[in-house]
């Protein structure tokens, strides 16, 4: 439809458009350099030095988590990272616990020959599991798959509830014998930097560091800086599953660029430019998704029956178009969640994601809209459009 030169307004992907939210200079910059020096040969398998040192320091320095630097791992954004966690950890048939809605985890566990175990979550809870949700589930597992702030979702665990789920796995661990593997968490912070308000962002080891043995955690400049096709991700984690992960991407060969790598270790020792950076970036971000929000929320004031969930992080909005049962003006009756994606790409030219594309039924009708892609006055045009196909339904 774009390509026939119809206005859409794209809430469906989870990127941003360069031309409104470009990466920091600095960091383009230091990219230009590092090719101009030559920086194009094959880095280390495992990153380069310069870089794992400053995820060494950054991490410690905004996170307070201490992890030397051989192991921090270096890949071409988080998607090896995750991949290589469950191959390092996964044996076919192992169970791997995750909720839904959740982004990919589906697809690893396939590919691992892992055994699924989703766990539905609540919109009352924020789509978010709780210990509740999770403790029948961990008994035997392998892998718990969290992540916060959430892809679908935009929003996070509260400190009580990760400490919960924290204490669980401790439990759990403690009741297996020496011969049984242990239950590990993989723990994607990728957005860890965009939170909002006085949301906080929490992680398991600095929350209970007797889980530092246990806890893989994926992160990397993707979304903070918005420089998704740089492709500079990296994760740590104990030695013993680091030292497997580095041995199946060395293999693999994913690594990010190495211009890309040095690029990104001057840019994370620049702590002023980067502040300087988040303070710009991050608001912005902010404004779309709260103009989306108050859209959907005036929209539900004046009897339509939708809704959203506040954000309190990422890039994403969790809106509810409760549409299933009515007719659109040709007739045809809406009753899956495609079938309302579908309605709402026409008439309003609004494109989002349903969530039943990260794991949920086909009938829940929530959707992710993603706002890195779309300006203000794309999302308020698009508000207003929805508002009149709205109307159109019976």
């Amino acid at each position: 439809m774009i390509a026939k030169g119809e206005a859409i307004c794209n809430l469906t992907i989870g990127d941003f458009n360069p031309s409104l939210y470009p990466i920091p200079e600095a960091l383009r910059q230091g990219i230009t350099q590092a090719y101009a020096q030559g920086h194009t040969n094959y880095p280390p398998a495992n990153g380069v030095a310069p870089l794992r040192k400053a995820v060494v320091t950054f991490t410690q320095q905004r996170l307070g988590l201490n992890y030397s630097e051989n192991d921090i791992l270096v890949a071409g954004g988080s998607r090896p990272l995750i991949y290589a966690t469950y191959l390092a950890l996964v044996d076919p048939g192992d169970q791997v616990v995750y909720p839904t809605p959740s982004w990919n985890n589906n697809h690893y566990c396939h590919l691992s020959g892992a055994t699924p175990i989703e766990v539905k979550t609540r919109p009352e809870h924020n789509f978010m599991p709780t210990a509740e949700d999770l403790k029948p589930h961990l008994k035997g597992a392998t892998l718990l798959a969290l992540c916060s702030p959430l892809n679908p979702t935009g929003t996070v665990f509260s400190r009580e509830d990760l400490e919960e789920i924290c204490d669980l796995v401790l439990e759990e661990n403690r009741s297996r014998a020496a011969d049984q593997k242990p239950l590990y968490i993989l723990y994607d912070q990728i957005y860890w930097m965009l939170t909002f308000g006085s949301t906080t962002h929490y992680d398991p080891v600095s929350l209970r560091p007797a889980l530092r043995d246990y806890v893989i955690y994926i992160d990397g400049i993707s979304k903070c800086f918005a420089a998704t096709g740089v492709r500079v991700g990296y994760a740590y984690g104990p030695t013993l599953v680091m030292d497997k992960m580095k041995a199946i991407l060395g293999h693999v060969g994913a690594w990010a660029p190495k211009a890309e790598q040095m690029a990104t270790a001057a840019f994370l020792q620049q702590p002023a430019g980067v502040d300087d950076f988040m303070q710009t970036f991050k608001p912005r971000v902010q404004e779309s998704l709260q103009l989306l929000y108050e859209g959907f929320r005036q929209l539900s004031a004046e009897g339509f029956a939708v809704d959203a969930i506040e954000p309190m992080g990422a890039i994403y909005l969790s809106a509810k178009l409760d549409l299933a049962g009515k007719v659109t003006p040709d007739g045809k009756v809406l009753e899956t969640s495609q079938d309302i994606t579908s309605f709402v790409l026409h008439e309003a030219k609004m494109a989002m994601v349903p969530f039943s594309a990260f794991g949920t039924a086909r009938d829940l009708n929530w959707f992710r809209l993603s706002v890195g892609g779309a300006s203000l006055e794309e999302i308020k045009a698009a508000l207003a459009r929805l508002r009149d196909a709205l109307q159109k339904l019976h």
